[in-house]
């Protein structure tokens, strides 16, 4: 049997490597911004074409390299930051691996263009997909320009996977969002197709925050700052009132490198608990200093996620310093006392002899029985507060002769009011047209039941069926409106008054894409700048839906799954229309309602589960009955 094991090629080794490390344009981006910092720039330049997918090229004021570092630095395993192994457990810069630029350079074409400071001549290295294809000398300034163009040209497996330009553009903002507030210090821009997105200039943590994400945070942020033996923590944390639904700037940071940490992100999240409601979560900006000893950031290739030697300890130091800021800067609404005209209270004197001004009865017993004069007293109060109707009316009882009588036609008048005062509603409800009540005076063939005003049950040819109204009604209304959605039916309704929407630069280049699309869907919506849109009109069905909470759920829908934008905003808005429209969980209805529904649900071709996958119905089997009851 011949040998079957072989050594693979530097090339495809390389490829190998960069499906770890660089798995997007915003990939590239780190890495490259992060052997700036690295270099001890203090300016850099992200230029961008077609979201990185043509052109990706860092420019920075660091050291520069010589001509053979510039080549050396391309190699796989090369670093200036690593001489023993020991070194790998007290690292204190972000660029190490030794694979991040040989992995670029393995699925792109690299321009470098590079100079130490103090020189007068540089070097130019062009690589082709691993293949070094000349270097030369020559002019340029100080530090280093990198150009990687055409990502992914060689590997088409991997370039067909790459989002819209939209999506890929979000991305690449939310990492340069990231690599800017832990590096403060330096001066950033970033310019995408000629248009520059940002332009940082060095500043406070604080107003680095406010730069990225708007002048609104200023008000909504609080400081957070402890210090002890184990960790440092300082940075700021949301106001409880401001929390958000969607669009959380959650972010963690360990000795000036970003980090995922669920454990601690739960010890923030339970600071909040009493403070905020389940379905919003606050915004946090906390850093995190320990000795660089104590943590391991080498265990992902991204270098993302970090462990911590003492985690459970600064759980503990992390919680004690989010309550206290919370509590030192009033998270909780403060009362105002208006003492004007306020009773006097005197001071408390122990040696003083109380006084109350009252008369007090030395012979009252609370216990002995009522004497005719006490009973006499009792009916004086009645007749001089009135009729003894309008004191029993005035205290919320009636009599029990008038409560028991007549049980049949209290019965029957309580169905008509029900029935009657439900159809009034619905009928009110112009983004319910599909229940059309019939109030029938004869009870339909097969009998419905309404459990818990929240569930219907109902005879099945296998057993009892019981259906979920809320999630059945969410089904048929989500059908009916996706159909409407793709015939292009939709109407603007024009809202009373406009809603302005704040978005960050990376939700606004998202909606700038997607705007067209979201007018074709009956949203009027128009740019005022600095990253905000005016909401003039939205759909004429979106009855009672939040419009900004919407479309910032599109927006984050587009971004998160790179979906085809017209199917997924049509599927989209059609769930949400028919999440805020649908009968609700202890809402009431009648035989006919219940049996209209039922009727529309089984005539959907998927009538067993809503759009999200959640189940509308379940049947308890004869046999399992049978088994309950021996």
């Amino acid at each position: 049997m011949s040998d079957i094991i072989r050594l693979l090629p530097d090339s495809v080794a390389n490829q190998i490597a960069a499906g770890e490390v660089i798995q997007r344009p915003a990939s590239v981006i780190k890495e490259l911004v992060e052997n700036s910092i690295d270099a001890g720039a203090t300016s850099i330049t992200i230029i961008l074409k077609d979201a990185g997918r043509t052109l990706i090229q860092v420019i920075d004021n660091g050291c520069g390299m010589s001509d053979t570092d510039a080549r050396l630095a391309f190699e796989r395993h090369a670093t200036s930051k690593i001489r023993k192994a020991d070194d790998l457990f007290s690292l204190s810069t972000m660029g190490f691996r030794g694979e991040a630029l040989a992995s670029i350079a393995a699925i792109a074409q690299v321009d470098l263009r590079t100079m130490l400071k103090g020189e007068s001549i540089g070097t130019r290295l062009i690589i082709n997909g691993s293949k070094v294809e000349s270097q030369e000398p020559e002019a340029c300034a100080p530090g280093s320009n990198l150009m990687v163009k055409n990502l992914f040209f060689n590997v088409p497996a991997r370039r067909k996977f790459l989002k819209k330009d939209s999506v890929e553009l979000s991305n690449i903002m939310r990492e340069f969002e990231r690599l800017a507030l832990v590096n403060i210090g330096v001066d950033f821009t970033l310019i995408s197709n000629d248009v520059t997105l940002h332009s940082l200039r060095r500043a406070s943590f604080k107003q680095r925050i406010t730069d990225l994400f708007g002048k609104s945070l200023q008000k909504q942020i609080i400081p957070l700052d402890t210090d002890t033996s184990i960790v440092r923590i300082n940075g700021f944390i949301g106001l409880p009132e401001n929390a958000r639904k969607r669009n959380q700037l959650q972010y963690l940071m360990v000795n000036g490198r970003n980090m995922r940490h669920p454990y601690f992100h739960k010890a923030i999240m339970q600071c909040y608990e009493r403070l905020i409601t389940p379905d919003v979560q606050p915004n946090y900006f906390i850093n995190l200093t320990v000795d660089p000893e104590t943590i391991d950031v080498n265990i992902h290739p991204t270098k993302s996620e970090i462990k911590f030697e003492n985690e459970q300890a600064i759980w503990q130091i992390l919680t004690a310093a989010v309550r206290e800021s919370l509590g030192r800067f009033n998270a909780a609404p403060a009362i105002d006392f208006d003492v004007e005209d306020a009773p006097e209270i005197p001071v408390f004197s122990p040696d003083s002899a109380a006084d109350h001004d009252v008369e007090l009865d030395d012979d009252y017993n609370p216990f002995a029985p009522p004497t005719r004069a006490t009973r006499q007293s009792s009916l004086s109060a009645v007749a001089d507060y009135g009729d003894g109707d309008d004191f029993a009316s005035s205290m919320n009882f009636s009599r029990p002769s008038e409560r028991f009588q007549d049980w049949e036609k209290l019965y029957d008048d309580f169905v008509r009011k029900r029935d009657d005062g439900y159809a009034s509603m619905v009928e009110s409800k112009v983004n319910m047209p599909e229940i059309e009540l019939q109030m029938e005076s004869e009870a339909p063939a097969n009998a419905t039941l309404q459990l818990k005003n929240s569930y219907i049950l109902t005879s099945s040819r296998d057993g009892l069926m019981i259906i979920d109204q809320h999630r059945a009604h969410k089904r048929i209304l989500y059908d009916s409106y996706l159909e409407k959605v793709r015939e292009k039916s939709m109407v603007c309704q024009n809202t009373m008054f406009p809603e302005v929407l704040e978005l960050s630069p990376a939700q606004n280049a998202v909606l700038t894409d997607i705007a067209s699309s979201l007018e074709e869907l009956g949203f009027a919506i128009a740019p005022l700048g600095d990253n905000s849109w005016s909401i003039t009109g939205v759909p004429s069905i979106l009855n009672g839906v939040n419009p900004r909470d919407t479309l910032l759920g599109m927006i984050e829908c587009v971004t998160e799954t790179g979906e085809d934008l017209a199917s997924s905003l049509h599927e989209r808005i059609a769930l949400s229309m028919a999440g805020s429209s649908a009968i609700r969980r202890g809402q009431v209805l009648s035989s006919a309602e219940m049996d209209k529904l039922i009727s529309d649900l089984f005539r959907l071709p998927t009538p067993a589960r809503t759009p999200d996958g959640k189940v509308i119905f379940t049947i308890v089997s004869l046999d399992d009955i049978a088994g309950m009851l021996g």
